[in-house]
């Protein structure tokens, strides 16, 4: 296992204890739904992203086209979830679009997962 999948760990975690906070302040917080969606995002995709590197790892995937795919969940549902949580709690989001660009960006990621398993192996 190289340094770039055991730094794709350590951001999938932090993703994950990230959404866990979210969801807690989301079912504590009145009129929290962003946060919800925040959570989920993150927990999905934290887990997509260990998934990804146990599968590139094991040469399931293409193991540079499958961390592509890694990299693009941890910057777009970093950027989602980071746009709908400053909503919440600053009232403005990062940028114009931010959490769309987010999501047209995870969509975009799955693809690039599923090329990566389509891709042959050498």
């Amino acid at each position: 296992m190289n340094g770039l999948s055991r730094i794709l760990i350590a951001l999938a975690a932090t993703m994950g204890a990230c959404g866990v906070m979210l969801a807690a302040a989301a079912a504590h917080l009145p009129d929290a739904a962003r946060l919800a969606s925040a959570s989920s995002m993150l927990l999905f995709h934290g887990i997509a992203v260990l998934a990804i590197v146990a599968l590139a790892d094991r040469a399931i995937v293409h193991a540079r086209i499958g961390i592509v795919a890694a990299v693009g969940f941890v910057m777009s549902a970093s950027l989602f979830a980071g746009d709908l949580s400053l909503r919440q709690y600053a009232g403005h989001g990062l940028f114009p679009m931010a959490a769309p660009t987010g999501g047209t960006l995870l969509i975009a990621s799955w693809v690039v997962l599923a090329i990566a398993a389509a891709w042959p192996k050498r």
